[in-house]
C-alpha cells in the first residue's frame, strides 16, 4: 500500500548548513526504508511530500514531529495512492529562493512560500509545477 504524505513545518535552524543536514539524512535513510519525495525550502517554512508505504511514511512523519529542528508541523495532505509522482530522488530539494516568483503567485496570494494560508491540494500542484519546470533538484 502506497501513501503520499505532505506536511508543513518551520525551521527552527535555516543557515543552509543545517538545511543540508537534514536533506543528508534523508538520502542516507530513506532508500532503505523504499521513502521518497521532495523538500522545498524558503522563509524559513518547509513544505515536504513524502511516498512510500503507509507504515514507512507514517514512522518517518512520526519522527518529524518530534524532531528540534522543525516547529509548527502541520499535516496538509495525506492519500493512498497507485504510484508515486515523486520517485525520481530519495530526497529532491527546492530552494524556493530560486524560483520565479510568477509560480508562487500562480497558487498564493503573495510570491512567497506559506503552506499554511492555503489548501493541501494547492500545495500539491505546487510541487507537480515545480516537477514540471525542472525546479526540483538532488540525486536519486
Amino acid at each position: 500500500m502506497l501513501v503520499r504524505l505532505l506536511y508543513a513545518s518551520r525551521a527552527i535552524d535555516t543557515r543552509p548548513e543545517a538545511i543540508e543536514s537534514i536533506l543528508q539524512q534523508s538520502r542516507t535513510h530513506n532508500p532503505s526504508t523504499g521513502v521518497t519525495g521532495v523538500l522545498c525550502y524558503g522563509g524559513g517554512i518547509f513544505l515536504q511530500a513524502i511516498e512510500g508505504g503507509r507504515m514507512a511514511v507514517s514512522d518517518l512523519y512520526g519522527h518529524i514531529q518530534r524532531d528540534p529542528r522543525h516547529k509548527d508541523v502541520v499535516l496538509l495532505h495525506y492519500e493512498e495512492i497507485s504510484e508515486r509522482r515523486f520517485a525520481g530522488w530519495t530526497m529532491g530539494e527546492v530552494n524556493m529562493n530560486r524560483i520565479n516568483a510568477s509560480i508562487l503567485l500562480k497558487y498564493a496570494e503573495k510570491p512567497e512560500l506559506d503552506p499554511y494560508s492555503v489548501s493541501g491540494l494547492v500545495s500539491l500542484a505546487l510541487l507537480e509545477e515545480l516537477m514540471a519546470t525542472a525546479s526540483v533538484i538532488g540525486r536519486a
